[in-house]
């Protein structure tokens, strides 16, 4: 028996699985311990009964995921309108080291995962979906370049991407804590509070959304797709350089950001940008997930796990030897290291429940609070998607 859904009856139940999600995080410590993120946890519940329904003769259901794409251009051009670059002058120098450590990483779990697929006889771009697309990128990412490397003839590419991806975010979870633990017991270090820090955080508007401002923000954030992704299909035919319209459109929405930031820094608001970026991303991220075919990636379990172990044992001694002491080697450095691990693996949110868990019992890092999401929510992008197109284009 074959049920097919059409693309309005797909995001009706995208968002009932994302509803799903968020009412198990509340019910369940170990999704909320580990900040496992609502619609991957509704939509890999989806795809298991699924499987399990194909495998056993029950049942097999058609998604129409044709709308997938435009939710996920919608986040990621928010996430460029969120790239203000006056917030990484308050880093200072410390936001420039963490900033080419995060480059860093990008190239080093590409090769990791390139060399892995060679040493297991597998195509290197399925090595590179558990390398800086899945770590680094997050679900996010994995979803985005999976559908772009299937489509250059890789099967099973998203499946492998995000199955990569929610092992990665897990384990950025589980070693955060104990890593700074370490460092902090190793050393013994102690929090200093900096006054030029206390008021870094930037505070979100707290006015009321109204309809005239909300279709002014709507106005750019559909300007910035609609120009970016012409242009990325321009420059795509023009070099054969392959460039998912949603990497224009993101940085489109920076440039437009940042101009705007010069002639009306009030004139967009986050509050507003930040909404449509959640939901969005949580449709999107629902809808790429359920329709995920788990029987696809079955053969490579093992190698998949293998090359996600390495990326996690690489990460750790790359932030206990060599981060932490290019940071300063100080209780802030150490709690920055919590935040790589985090979304080194996994994603922002992570990072920030890594930091948050260790700040809460050791004191407060007004430093690392405010030099990890800068980085992890659009900077990081700036060194981790040329380093994947570029791995694309090298092996396609």
């Amino acid at each position: 028996m074959t049920l097919v859904l059409n693309e309005i009856t797909t995001i009706f139940l995208a968002i009932a699985l994302l509803t799903l999600g968020m009412f198990l995080i509340k019910r369940v410590g170990f999704l909320r311990k580990f900040c496992i993120p609502a619609p991957v946890i509704g939509g890999l519940l989806f795809a298991v009964f699924a499987t399990v329904f194909k495998s056993l003769g029950w049942l097999e259901i058609t998604l129409d995921t044709s709308l997938q794409s435009l939710f996920m251009l919608t986040f990621f051009t928010t996430v460029g309108l969120g790239a203000s670059f006056k917030l990484v002058k308050l880093g200072g120098k410390l936001l420039i080291i963490y900033w080419l450590a995060c480059g860093f990483l990008a190239v080093a779990q590409n090769t990791i995962g390139v060399s892995m697929a060679y040493l297991f006889d597998l195509h290197p771009l399925i090595g590179m979906m558990a390398g800086a697309v899945s770590m680094e990128g997050g679900h996010g990412a994995a979803t985005a370049f999976g559908q772009t490397v299937e489509d250059l003839g890789i099967d099973s590419a998203l499946s492998i991407g995000v199955a990569a991806a929610t092992f990665g975010l897990v384990a950025g979870g589980l070693i955060g804590g104990p890593i700074v633990r370490y460092l902090i017991s190793k050393y013994d270090l102690k929090p200093t509070e900096i006054e030029e820090y206390a008021e870094a955080h930037v505070e979100e508007n707290e006015k009321p959304i109204k309809t005239d401002s909300f279709f002014v923000q709507i106005l750019l954030i559909t300007f910035c797709m609609a120009l970016g992704t012409y242009l990325g299909d321009q420059f795509s035919a023009f070099t054969g350089f392959v460039l998912p319209g949603y990497v224009g459109a993101m940085f489109v929405a920076v440039i437009v950001r940042n101009i705007i930031d010069k002639i009306n820094p009030h004139a967009i608001d986050m509050k507003s940008i930040g909404l449509v970026g959640d939901v969005t991303l949580g449709i999107f991220l629902s809808m790429a997930l359920m329709s995920i075919k788990l029987w696809e990636v079955a053969n490579l379990a093992l190698p998949l796990l293998v090359i996600v172990f390495v990326q996690v044992v690489f990460i750790a001694l790359f932030g206990i030897f060599i981060l932490f002491r290019l940071l300063g080697k100080d209780y802030d450095a150490a709690i920055m290291v919590a935040g790589f691990t985090g979304h080194g693996l996994g994603a922002t949110p992570n990072a920030m429940a890594n930091m948050a868990a260790v700040t809460d019992r050791f004191g407060p890092s007004r430093k690392a609070f405010l030099i990890v999401p800068i980085v992890g929510a659009f900077l990081i992008d700036v060194f981790a998607i040329p380093v994947i197109l570029t791995t694309i284009n090298l092996f396609q």
